[in-house]
């Protein structure tokens, strides 16, 4: 199967990623009494008690944003406060209100026509899932032995000497890597993946799927999620090289971090935060001069093929990176220009919930804090506005979604860059300079001559036959032209 049909939906979505434990806190679900107070700093291990039922309650802030799509971090029950170690792949964790909260904010957020992806973790589950916990508890004689990859006993779960005497992700023993040849752990999973979408999910977002370097499984695992909604999307967390995963037989999309490492090298060439940028998965990000960020970016539009470059969850931050801000030194202006090209290159861009506040927090735990719905004041409400404005613009101008982009220059600390689309224009611009720069170039087209109205300020300019001429653009800052 070679199916290169991807969700149209999210052609046009702007997608919102919640960790559910520190986005929203709702008195409708019933919570342990050993919870950490919502405003301290996170801590690796701690709860603080946030719950679907929150999320529900926040759905105004977020379709008032713009957002037409929530990504979650896991929500299976787990003893971990971020669930990456899956218990039960088939209930919703109660201290998050369990499967009927689920229920609840499918049902809402879908009045909202928003849709909701889920976090698939397959690779690997956890010391409680019942069938390795059957394993410890019998040994030899377990009926599960099959399901994971058991080399010796006694197994040593919690670590010590010996080794751990089974295969874990990165050798941390909380989390027991699945043996996915055994036909009855594919079957399990395909049906995990199956059964949520039969409730009404829209998609998943598979970690660390690379892992299970087996393109069978994969294939068989669209199979059945596309048998039972055609229009899921199935987005891996793949850092670098994902064509293999590309090729319409298995994912829509990736999590698309280089795009994100290009845009940062550019926009905050000089800022950047290098000693938290070597603490996560960017590992580096090298400055890159005008001509060196289009080169990138050339190179990712050509890398797949369009219909997948249409769906890559293109985004600046996430729960395994440094807060946006943070990464480009807190250098808002470099933040701003990084916005503007993720509302205005092709992919579906997803924001990390509380940046668009002006969050900062350096790598796990502290990119991992709670929104501070009761400290407005803390609130960037400028950058919050801007985000919005942005997201608004995506909306309204169908070339910024859908239109072909090209470079029309890059030299200079400027690039100049046009989404072209059958029925519309929209030239982007951004001035990576310390200095205010006037426009005096030449374009290789006559294409673009007409009047112009720049989104962001409502300033119009005049592209003469090819000139585009007399325009200010300040310095550290962006400009989107929509022909009039």
């Amino acid at each position: 199967m070679n199916d290169m049909i991807t969700p149209e939906w999210v052609k046009d979505a702007i997608l919102y990623q919640i960790f559910p434990d520190r986005f929203a806190r709702s008195t409708r679900v019933a919570k342990p009494s050993g919870l950490e107070s919502w405003d301290s700093p996170p801590t690796i291990h701690g709860y603080k008690g946030g719950d679907l039922l929150g999320v529900v309650e926040k759905l105004d802030y977020l379709q008032e944003l713009g957002v037409t799509a929530l990504y979650f971090n896991p929500i299976f029950q787990s003893a971990s406060n971020h669930r990456y170690h899956t218990h039960d792949y088939y209930r919703v964790d109660p201290m998050l209100g369990g499967t009927a909260a689920l229920q609840e904010l499918l049902e809402e957020a879908h009045k909202r026509d928003m849709k909701v992806v889920l976090d698939g973790v397959f690779n690997h589950a956890s010391r409680g899932f019942f069938q390795f916990n059957d394993i410890l508890e019998n040994g030899s004689y377990s009926a599960y032995l099959d399901w994971f990859i058991v080399h010796k006993f006694p197994l040593n779960a919690y670590g010590g000497p010996g080794g751990l005497g089974y295969e874990a992700w990165w050798g941390l023993p909380a989390l027991p890597k699945f043996n996915t040849r055994t036909p009855a752990v594919r079957e399990f999973l395909w049906d995990v993946a199956s059964y949520w979408l039969k409730l009404g999910i829209d998609g998943w977002r598979l970690d660390v799927p690379n892992e299970i370097a087996d393109d069978a499984f994969w294939q068989e695992f669209r199979r059945r999620c596309r048998a039972v909604n055609p229009e899921c999307y199935l987005v891996g967390e793949i850092w670098d090289g994902a064509e293999r995963w590309l090729k319409g037989d298995q994912f829509d999309a990736v999590m698309n971090y280089p795009f994100t490492r290009a845009v940062f090298g550019f926009t905050a060439a000089e800022t950047l935060n290098t000693e938290e940028i070597k603490r996560c998965g960017y590992q580096h990000i090298p400055p890159l001069s005008a001509r060196g960020f289009a080169a990138q970016l050339e190179q990712l539009l050509q890398q797949h093929r369009p219909e997948v470059t249409a769906v890559q969850l293109n985004l600046l931050g996430s729960h395994d990176t440094p807060r946006a801000l943070t990464v480009v030194g807190e250098d808002e202006r470099a933040l701003r220009m990084s916005l503007v090209m993720l509302m205005a290159f092709p992919g579906a861009p997803c924001i990390y919930y509380g940046d668009e506040l002006g969050l900062t927090g350096t790598h796990d735990p502290f990119c991992r804090q709670t929104m501070p719905w009761e400290q407005p004041q803390t609130w960037n409400h400028e950058l919050r506005a801007f985000t919005k404005h942005l997201i608004t613009l995506r909306k309204e101008h169908v070339a910024l979604r859908r239109g072909r982009f090209e470079t029309l220059y890059a030299d200079k600390g400027l690039v100049v860059f046009a989404r072209v689309h059958e029925d519309e224009k929209v030239i982007g611009i951004l001035n990576a300079n310390k200095q205010q720069h006037r426009l005096e170039l030449s374009l290789a087209t006559k294409r673009f001559a007409g009047r112009y109205r720049d989104l962001l300020n409502g300033l119009s300019i005049d592209i003469y036959d090819t000139q585009l001429t007399g325009h200010d653009i300040p310095a550290r800052s962006a400009a989107l032209l929509v022909r009039l």
